[in-house]
């Protein structure tokens, strides 16, 4: 599917499609193969249960196909601690019903934080996480009376270009990227393949503290333009980290293999941009376009365009994943750097983004297609689709078809899980949705920590709507609106090199 620009005034939003066969319709209108179930079957397919086979810790079961992905707030400690409002975050996703928590982004290295509230996993928090994960675990069983069919696991991160972890930017690079150039911060530097070396330790070293926390798996995160997803288009970069499909894999192979050896009851996961585009900037109006100094051959999954997909190093990956015993991934693509409209599709821009160059159905139909074509070819991994909220009140009705159909095995639930946890709860119940709860990618989420507050779902969570940071944010939102077009069309925080 090729890119579709459309004045996003001509959009309809999903929120005022009264049915199935609205949302049906105007899937059709935009050649988009996506199946929209008429109702939800509260004992169908998304109530069944599924196994994740990792080759170390064994089969697991996970009670249903619903998972939290992983949300930020930007509000742990400065030493990378969580607090209460991390638990209470972590306590409403375990409460919620959704079977599989994937906790979020916890850096494996201090200075690999992408901002001075990121989590770390260090000597001095493990202990402090661990109970955030029991405290998780907890809400489930209180609720469900049981957790035996729970999984719950934590993400591990190394920021690097996006790394900021004492408020100004410390980016570390695995190569120069022409297309990133204008948006990273002065004096960055490019990880040696010793230092390199020195982080798979650090990595193993996560990953041995977050079993001693109790987590089930962790997540070798390679998504969103962080290090680990930077270095899978290292085409050009020497030394045994760069070049060959081999060199820019060794970084992952050597951390489960590793993980295997050391810590070998942990399961191992894997979220990844299964494709990438080249960066978009605010154009005619603010509506996203590619930018001039894009470049399309550092698209990991792309096909040469700068805006087409081409799965054919990604289906490598997931061999290689295969091969080394991983059972669970989680597709999603490109970066909220540079594109957020292909892997979070919304109707509302956060306040450095740009409007979106297509309907955002397209873009949830983009994802869910590269997700299909990777989920049959590879059947013996278990694989949670994403971009899923932008469906709003009929994420049920096209997840249930999803997982029919064998197009995914788990349905992620990001920004939705901020404004709605107890969505899953309610679909297996058997209930309708309660509409005043259901995500209208405001994008509140992001705008907020874009501008130094912490994220939280400000428009439809009460507790946020009462916390002084809805004023403040209210006042930035409305001085970006008084920002002359010229400014608005640099992100704010590229401007200041965020």
């Amino acid at each position: 599917m090729g890119l579709v620009t459309e004045d996003r005034t001509r959009f309809p939003q999903v929120k005022k499609m009264a049915s199935p066969a609205d949302l049906r319709a105007r899937l059709s209108e935009l050649d988009c193969d996506l199946t929209v179930d008429d109702s939800v079957d509260p004992t169908g397919p998304l109530s069944t249960s599924f196994a994740v086979d990792d080759v170390a810790a064994g089969p697991r079961t996970v009670g249903n196909r619903f998972c939290i992905l992983p949300m930020e707030g930007w509000d742990g400690t400065t030493d990378g601690a969580p607090t209460d409002l991390v638990e209470r975050r972590w306590r409403r996703f375990g409460a919620g019903g959704a079977k599989l928590i994937w906790g979020e982004a916890t850096a494996v290295v201090a200075d690999g934080r992408a901002n001075p509230n990121q989590l770390v996993i260090a000597d001095s928090t493990v202990d402090a996480i661990g109970r955030l994960r029991a405290s998780t675990v907890q809400a489930h069983r209180e609720r469900f009376g049981s957790a035996d069919d729970l999984l719950v696991g934590l993400q591990l991160t190394h920021s690097g270009r996006w790394s900021r972890p004492v408020g100004q930017p410390l980016a570390r690079l695995t190569h120069d990227h022409p297309g990133l150039a204008a948006r990273t911060a002065p004096g960055a530097t490019v990880f040696t393949d010793a230092e390199l070396r020195d982080l798979i330790d650090a990595y193993v070293a996560a990953a041995a503290r977050a079993r001693r926390a109790g987590f089930d798996f962790v997540d070798v995160k390679h998504c969103h333009g962080y290090l680990l997803h930077e270095l899978l288009t290292a085409y050009e970069r020497p030394g045994e980290f760069g070049g060959t499909f081999e060199g820019r894999t060794r970084f992952f192979r050597n951390v489960v293999e590793r993980i295997r050896a050391e810590v070998p009851d942990l399961m191992v996961a894997l979220r990844l941009s299964v494709f990438d585009f080249v960066p978009f900037v605010p154009g005619h109006d603010r509506v996203g376009q590619p930018a001039a100094e894009g470049s399309a051959a550092h698209t990991f999954g792309g096909d040469g365009s700068g805006t087409g997909v081409d799965l054919t190093e990604t289906h490598a990956l997931l061999d290689l994943a295969t091969e080394l015993g991983v059972g669970l991934v989680s597709a999603t693509a490109g970066s909220p750097y540079y594109n957020p409209h292909i892997q979070r599709p919304a109707y509302f821009p956060p306040s450095d983004g740009y409007l979106p160059p297509e309907d955002p159905l397209v873009g949830v139909t983009r994802l869910l297609d590269a997700t299909r074509e990777l989920q049959r070819r590879h059947s013996e991994l278990a694989i949670v689709t994403g971009a899923m909220s932008y469906l709003q009140d009929w994420i049920a009705h096209v997840g249930q078809a999803v997982i029919a159909d064998g197009s995914a095995t788990s349905i992620g639930l990001g920004r939705m899980a901020l404004s709605y946890p107890d969505l899953p709860a309610d679909v297996l119940a058997g209930k309708d949705l309660d509409r005043h709860l259901v995500c209208r990618t405001l994008s509140d989420c992001t705008t907020a920590p874009r501008n130094g507050l912490i994220s939280g779902c400000y428009p439809l969570d009460d507790f946020y709507k009462e916390r002084p940071e809805r004023t403040q944010l209210t006042l930035i939102k409305r001085s970006l609106r008084q920002t002359p077009r010229s400014l608005r069309q640099t992100p704010r925080s590229l401007r200041e090199g965020r």
